[in-house]
């Protein structure tokens, strides 16, 4: 692959993904759960292109919050795209991980501006809940192509790990641009990875395990991010 073309992150697409999309089981109307979402919209109907008429029609069932309810799904991208965090989450994905779905559906939750899955375009994205329908997921062959990615655009790349040597997350002052990288459950970060970071965090345990799982690690980190550039508070 030329240099040109390894900076061009992959826009994933629904036939690249390993798991096909469940529908939301029908209600059942003898159990005393409340139904999920909302039903069909009552009295006139409100105006604007964002609204779905079938939506508004049928009710709005899907994982979303309150604001975007009957709204189509091009809209609320839309929206979403107007908001994000100049932060960009990357996770390894060669020994296809489990945990891909969690941290993108952690990194929506967060607005994060992207997630790039380096290594196996494949991805199991069941713990995503369908949130990679309004997250943008991009794909990198390897490291190189990360960081040739990450370099055309000035963002330096963090590794999140509890590796020798790593400096601790809750001390470091992250950069507000920039591409939180995390290794797979297990090995954790590459050295391939690795060589590309400008620095490697650890997150501080107190415990008698010697990780965490990968999923829990990059929801740790997007929120340290989240309250030193959100909320302005010192980590």
């Amino acid at each position: 692959m030329s240099r040109r073309h390894a900076a061009v992150p992959v826009p994933l697409k629904l036939d690249d993904v390993s798991e096909q999309v469940v529908s939301p089981p029908i209600p059942d109307p003898t159990s005393d759960r409340p139904p999920v979402g909302v039903g069909p919209w009552e009295g006139p109907w409100p105006e604007g292109g964002h609204y779905d008429p079938e939506l508004l029609s049928g009710g709005d069932r899907r994982n979303v919050v309150d604001r975007y309810r009957y709204w189509r799904h091009e809209a609320i991208v839309a929206d979403l795209d107007t908001r994000r965090h100049p932060f960009h989450v990357a996770v390894e994905n060669w020994e296809h991980d489990f945990n891909i779905g969690s941290v993108v559906r952690t990194a929506n939750a967060f607005g994060a501006e992207a997630v790039h899955i380096v290594g196996r375009r494949r991805w199991n994205r069941r713990g995503a809940m369908v949130t990679e329908r309004y997250q943008h997921v991009h794909h990198h062959p390897g490291a190189a192509e990360l960081t040739s990615w990450a370099g055309a655009r000035g963002l330096p790349v963090i590794g999140v790990d509890n590796l020798p040597g790593s400096v601790p997350l809750e001390t470091y002052p992250l950069p507000r641009a920039c591409v939180l990288v995390f290794g797979q459950e297990g090995p954790g970060l590459s050295e391939e990875v690795r060589a590309t970071c400008t620095a490697v965090l650890s997150i501080a345990q107190f415990g008698s395990t010697r990780s965490i799982n990968a999923g829990a690690a990059a929801a740790v980190a997007m929120h340290a991010w989240v309250r030193a550039h959100v909320f302005d508070q010192a980590v």
